[in-house]
């Protein structure tokens, strides 16, 4: 919005100009989101309160969890409206890919909320059905797919880290690729989001990594340089990026240990899923691996958790899973399993970074 009537007067007011830059609307976004959280989140919090839409706890989790039963969740409402909001605010609404994420975090955010009410609302950890869930995601992640190949916004071809030039063409084959990966990160996500602040730390690394990615894409001259392919309108995606990170950095002050507040599943699904579209739309699909790698250990650990016992008649490879609990099984403190995963994001954030020389 500021884009769109400001800079139109420049010429008048030469401070005006600021905007055409996709950096300072980056730290404009991010910036407002974070505000936006800080600033709304106490009374945000009470309003939970009072609404009493608390945490619902499995009877069959770690006993240390047993004491968030009752703490305001539903905070994925919260960062979704920073994120729009600040969206709004910063990016050129005039692009398509700026609506396409927004709608994906929409429509996935409603997803989660339909499903934490349905927990709320029976006292237990039961919301929407597996197959619930997975039909809808399906429906969105296929609406985008379908999108983004009509309007010519992806043209169906890989790019891999590591690799210069191998780049396989899917054509309409890419479609049920790029559900895969929407649905896949939106649900890894959903599992990473067990402990306080876990998975809002490797989500602000993540989506500062592909704000990078993005910013390079968008850039005809560096993407060239670079050897990574060009997206004509990727720079918006960077301004979309920039509210992700202030967002989740602003809910981390509410959402540290001890937790005042939960993203829920309204959180953790439309973030995963908004991620694995930001991928799709940079083009940078397998990269997500690598930067969300602590996304795809979480949802690996409970697909051969659940393998291995169906296979053993009862056996476990973990403790319990997703891995997290693993070790708070062991013994680790909560904040100590926490910063962990964060630093082992962090570096994982750099390798990704580091593909962008090493082709």
């Amino acid at each position: 919005m500021f884009y769109n009537f400001l800079y139109q007067f420049h010429t008048e007011l030469s401070l005006f100009n600021v905007f055409r830059y996709i950096t300072f609307r980056s730290i404009g976004c991010s910036v407002t989101a974070f505000l936006i959280v800080v600033l709304v989140g106490p009374s945000f919090i009470a309003w939970l309160q009072k609404k009493q839409i608390g945490q619902v706890i499995r009877d069959d989790g770690p006993e240390t969890h047993f004491s968030k039963k009752g703490i305001p969740t539903m905070g994925g409402l919260l960062i979704l409206f920073a994120i729009t909001g600040s969206a709004l605010l910063w990016t050129d609404l005039r692009s398509g890919l700026v609506w396409v994420l927004i709608g994906i975090s929409v429509f996935f955010g409603a997803i989660g909320s339909a499903d934490d009410l349905k927990k709320i609302r029976k006292g237990n950890a039961r919301g929407l059905s597996a197959k619930e869930k997975l039909v809808l995601q399906i429906c969105g992640a296929l609406a985008v797919g379908i999108f983004l190949l009509v309007t010519r916004s992806h043209d169906g071809v890989l790019s891999f880290p590591f690799f210069k030039t191998f780049h396989p063409d899917l054509g309409w084959w890419y479609l049920p690729f790029a559900v895969f990966v929407i649905v896949g990160a939106s649900n890894a996500v959903n599992l990473t989001d067990g402990l306080d602040g876990l998975a809002a730390g490797p989500i602000v690394i993540t989506a500062s990594t592909y704000l990078i990615f993005s910013y390079v894409a968008g850039n005809a001259v560096v993407a060239s340089y670079l050897q990574i392919p060009f997206v004509p309108g990727a720079g918006e995606v960077t301004v979309f990026c920039g509210g992700i990170v202030g967002a989740c950095l602003g809910f981390l002050w509410f959402n540290c240990y001890p937790a005042e507040i939960f993203m829920g599943d309204v959180g953790s699904l439309s973030l995963g899923g908004t991620l694995g579209v930001v991928s799709i739309i940079t083009k940078q699909e397998f990269l997500l691996v690598i930067v969300g790698g602590i996304f795809v250990m979480e949802a690996t650990s409970v697909i051969l958790q659940v393998g291995y016992f169906k296979m053993t008649g009862g056996k476990r490879i973990f403790l319990m899973a997703p891995f997290h609990h693993h070790f708070e099984k062991k013994g680790w403190l909560e904040p100590k399993v926490v910063v962990r995963f964060w630093i082992i994001s962090i570096i994982l954030g750099l390798i990704a970074l580091a593909t962008l020389k090493l082709r």
